[in-house]
């Protein structure tokens, strides 16, 4: 199976496609896909947006991040529906994140199911991690 991975703009995407991809994934488990108004604005709101698709244009992956493309990117959401999963789109997306942002740290908070898929592409555990929630 082919696929492309490219970037593109986070609000033109189409919402339903990737509630999809997130819902497939098992990202949804942890991710406001029910409040359609505010999953829009976290698209919006990522300035940098890499996605996966089929050959005929499926949706299958994406990586949702916010970066200063200087310093550090905050990869907030990395997805890759089910059927697709452990082909090497992960780390293509890590990849092409990582393309728009030469030389600059990215970092992530990990799905807990996805705690060992991390190490293998690199990164290092990072044990002063905090989180404020609203």
């Amino acid at each position: 199976m082919t696929w492309k991975i490219e970037r593109v703009p986070g609000d033109g995407l189409d919402l339903d496609e990737v509630l999809t991809v997130y819902r497939e994934s098992g990202l949804g488990e942890r991710r406001p896909i029910e409040d359609r108004e505010r999953f829009a604005a976290m698209l919006r709101g990522a300035n940098l947006v890499v996605v996966c698709r089929t050959e005929e244009g499926r949706l299958i992956g994406i990586a949702r991040s916010v970066s200063d493309f200087s310093y550090v990117t905050y990869l907030s959401d990395i997805a890759v529906s089910a059927d697709f999963q452990r082909a090497g789109i992960g780390r293509a997306l890590i990849a092409g994140t990582q393309a728009e942002t030469p030389g600059v740290k990215i970092v992530l908070l990990s799905a807990p199911a996805a705690v060992d898929y991390y190490p293998h592409l690199g990164f290092t555990r990072h044990q002063s991690a905090w989180v404020l929630q609203p």
